[in-house]
């Protein structure tokens, strides 16, 4: 798994044992992110400083986040709901009320399905401690619900939770795409000292969190068991240029595409939606 865990299946989906020194295939999630964040505009509750998932695809340094949704990979684990979940909850992105007090933190993502495209429209249901480590339980504070955009990104402003008896920092989220069963479990921030304690502690969903824009920022991407079409299998050449689906490119190689040259940075296999001028991350302009 990605993240604080491990996780040995091939990262290039191919099924196989890469060979020592070989070069390593640029993951599907990690590409889309990158394609993704180069169009996305940055959600005004992110104005104060860049969504970490996003800036870390861009620069090419994948963080550690939730499994890799390689084909066939495992979906985001599921973790007790705990005696505090409500129904019915606001829908809203950010969590902050005024005269709140805590440590501001964001958490940005994406929920992807099984086959590591982006899922649009998946309900995410958040629920935590207050900073003294108190729920609410008349009321909705720290509770709200929302919903992915079109790109399957999510973002939420709300406070640092804090500590209660017998549990590390957590937050707790349900998650359910269209038509689809709910996944709920809980996302956790690294370092901290009661993670070793925490019975119900996964190191697979532990945030990458660092601190920014007068808080914290933290980035999480989601795996739902959502079966997806990956899309089809190699196609012809487009129209005046060289570059094509299903060829397996390596660092260095040069093709043509709409008339114009590129140069490949990252070895990959092509994939549709994988057109140079869409993905910065692998190919540069010649």
């Amino acid at each position: 798994m990605d993240g604080a865990g491990t996780h040995d299946v091939d990262r290039s989906g191919t099924g196989s044992e890469r060979e020592p020194g070989s070069p390593r295939l640029v993951r599907r999630k990690t590409v889309l992110r990158a394609a993704l964040a180069a169009t996305a505009a940055i959600p005004v509750a992110l104005a104060g400083g860049p969504a970490l998932a996003r800036t870390s695809a861009a620069s090419g340094t994948a963080p550690d986040l939730t499994p890799s949704c390689d084909d066939g990979d495992d979906p985001t684990p599921e973790q007790m709901e705990g005696p505090y979940f409500k129904p019915n909850s606001p829908q809203r992105t950010s969590l902050l009320e005024p005269g709140l007090p805590g440590t501001p933190l964001t958490v940005t993502g994406y929920v992807f399905g099984r086959a590591c495209l982006p899922l649009a429209g998946v309900l995410l249901d958040f629920w935590q401690a207050d900073a003294s480590g108190a729920y609410d339980n008349t009321g909705f504070r720290l509770r709200g619900h929302q919903f992915t955009d079109s790109r399957g990104s999510f973002a939420l402003t709300t406070i640092v939770p804090g500590l209660y008896p017998g549990r590390t920092r957590h937050l707790h989220v349900k998650l359910q795409a269209p038509g689809r069963p709910v996944l709920t479990t809980q996302l956790y921030f690294p370092n901290e000292p009661r993670n070793t304690t925490d019975t119900i502690f996964d190191p697979r969903l532990v945030m990458s969190v660092r601190d920014g824009g007068g808080g914290r920022e933290a980035a999480f991407d989601f795996v739902l068991d959502v079966p997806q079409n990956p899309g089809p299998g190699p196609g012809p050449t487009p129209p005046g240029g060289t570059w094509a689906v299903g060829v397996t490119y390596r660092s260095g190689d040069r093709v043509t595409y709409a008339g114009r040259g590129y140069v490949c940075l990252q070895p990959h296999t092509a994939q549709p939606g994988w057109e140079p001028p869409a993905v910065p991350a692998l190919w540069r302009a010649a």
